[in-house]
């Protein structure tokens, strides 16, 4: 059973990045590593009115890092056991044993864990754990202008928000069974139907 979860108000959502860069100023991360994304899906149609032509644009953002899944792939892929869950049930990287095959990298789905050249090893959010044991949710929740995201025991988040962990363009959950749940933005239907792009993937 999933210890954890993060909650996704994709409705709330404005894109703003402040998430990611409260996490990338927590862990003095480095310019080319990332370990929450924000993803801008967009798309639209036309339709005519008349002898007028109407666009029908939507467009709306995903705030994603660790899923800390039930299932995680990263896990079953790492040749070294250098990820694994630690005692307090949160999928974290021993740089004892890691040896930056990258093979974590291409197995999980969300594409959470992240190389860094200077040190030439594997590394990946592990949910703010020093400020869970200190009863404080992770940086990237708290620091949410718009409060789109919130953090905590998986069966509380399920209790306040749900189970719905479906949502265009992440992977299908029963994969790797993440620690997620999810109010989609109401546009979210129309990217499936009407075939919409993640924008801007050089930034995730």
């Amino acid at each position: 059973m999933r210890q954890f979860a993060f909650y996704i108000n994709s409705s709330a959502c404005s894109g703003c990045k402040t998430c990611q860069i409260a996490c990338r100023d927590k862990n003095d991360l480095k310019a080319d590593v990332t370990w929450r994304r924000v993803y801008e899906i967009s798309g639209g149609s036309w339709g005519k009115k008349g002898d007028a032509f109407i666009s029908y644009p939507f467009s709306y953002y995903l705030s994603v890092s660790c899923m800390n899944c039930d299932n995680p792939a990263c896990v079953a892929a790492c040749p070294t056991k250098a990820l694994h869950e630690n005692e307090n049930g949160i999928t974290v990287i021993d740089h004892d044993l890691c040896m930056g095959c990258r093979y974590c990298e291409w197995a999980c789905p969300y594409g959470v864990p992240a190389f860094d050249q200077e040190l030439k090893m594997m590394t990946k959010c592990n949910l703010c754990e020093d400020y869970l044991a200190l009863g404080m949710k992770p940086s990237c929740v708290d620091s949410c202008p718009m409060r789109a995201l919130d953090f905590g025991p998986y069966e509380e988040i399920v209790s306040k928000y749900g189970k719905v962990n479906r949502v265009f363009p992440l992977p299908d959950p029963d994969i790797t069974g993440p620690g997620l749940v999810v109010t989609a933005h109401p546009a979210a239907g129309k990217a499936v139907e009407e075939g919409a792009d993640i924008l801007e993937r050089e930034d995730i």
